[in-house]
């Protein structure tokens, strides 16, 4: 997450079990977490079919591409995912601005999925998302913050939703958005965080929300590096090309660094910066001119096709 820090924000820290970056999804490391779980801090495209028993489930595909200057240490993004009952998916993307105190910014948000992870199946959880944010959260004992979604379906079609801060789902439904969660910040591209200091937000300042998922929804989530690069418009068109999960994700993702490389591109972070009075100076206004171009960030996205089984 490319946002200033501000005062108010805090982080946490990372376990020494805690799995380092890979390179592979077949990795054995990878798969010797849990039967059910999968912790990714960094990874390429991958696929997951989510199946056990009746009802409805997620057939999952994911794609990270770190920020250019942080791919040698995969980025500040993390993320898991779980086969638990119809599907558990959620990203947390940590924030950069920790970097100008020499702490890593991705300590955090790896620790705080990997705590994530651990938890799904926890009594107490009782597949609640805003519960395992805050079991999660206070298991966290690294210092930084982190924005974070979780998304927990049900094998009856119920997604329960809880998001911290401004990493996003949409639910595609025959080529239409017809679930979309809202950003929380407490100022432009300064959004809600999760943070190893007291002065930070919680599991209470979480947005938990419910929708009812029918087979063939596709459930995308991801990082705000997707959606301050990418329309609702190109994520429609993009997931309804492909039928693959995993090549759904990527070709997100791609699309997402695409732009953010384009200084050019009008994109979703420009246009919302100009609509908050960010803009080019007004001598450049005169001439024609505006502020345009991607947001260069780290870029997580989730791909979940909704099946029955």
């Amino acid at each position: 997450m490319e946002s200033p820090l501000f005062k108010l924000c805090s982080s946490i820290s990372c376990t020494k079990t805690f799995l380092q970056p890979i390179s592979t999804v077949n990795s054995p490391k990878l798969h010797s977490i849990n039967k059910r779980k999968k912790l990714v801090c960094s990874a390429p495209s991958d696929s997951n079919s989510v199946c056990s028993g009746g009802g409805v489930f997620l057939s999952i595909g994911t794609h990270l591409i770190p920020h250019p200057n942080k791919v040698e240490k995969g980025g500040e993004d993390a993320f898991f995912i779980s086969s638990y009952k119809g599907g558990v998916i959620a990203v947390a993307d940590g924030v950069s601005g920790w970097a100008e105190r020499d702490v890593n910014p991705a300590l955090f948000s790896r620790e705080l999925m990997a705590h994530a992870s651990n938890l799904v199946e926890d009594e107490e959880v009782q597949y609640d998302p805003r519960t395992l944010i805050k079991k999660a959260h206070a298991a966290t004992s690294s210092t930084g913050s982190a924005t974070a979604i979780v998304a927990m379906l049900e094998r009856n079609g119920t997604m329960k939703i809880a998001n911290v801060g401004d990493c996003g789902l949409h639910v595609v439904r025959k080529g239409q958005i017809v679930f979309s969660t809202s950003p929380q910040e407490h100022y432009f591209d300064c959004p809600y965080q999760l943070s190893s200091e007291a002065v930070g937000q919680t599991y209470l300042d979480a947005t938990v929300t419910t929708v009812e998922i029918m087979e063939g929804d596709t459930v995308v989530m991801g990082s705000d590096g997707l959606f301050d690069n990418v329309f609702a418009r190109e994520i429609i068109s993009v997931v309804g090309s492909y039928n693959n999960s995993a090549d759904a994700a990527k070709a997100l993702a791609n699309l997402a660094y695409d732009h953010s490389q384009n200084s050019k591109f009008d994109s979703p972070y420009s246009q919302e910066a100009r609509a908050r009075d960010f803009d080019v100076p007004w001598w450049k206004k005169i001439m024609g001119m505006k502020l345009t171009g991607g947001k260069l960030d780290d870029i997580t996205v989730i791909v979940g096709q909704v099946k029955s089984s």
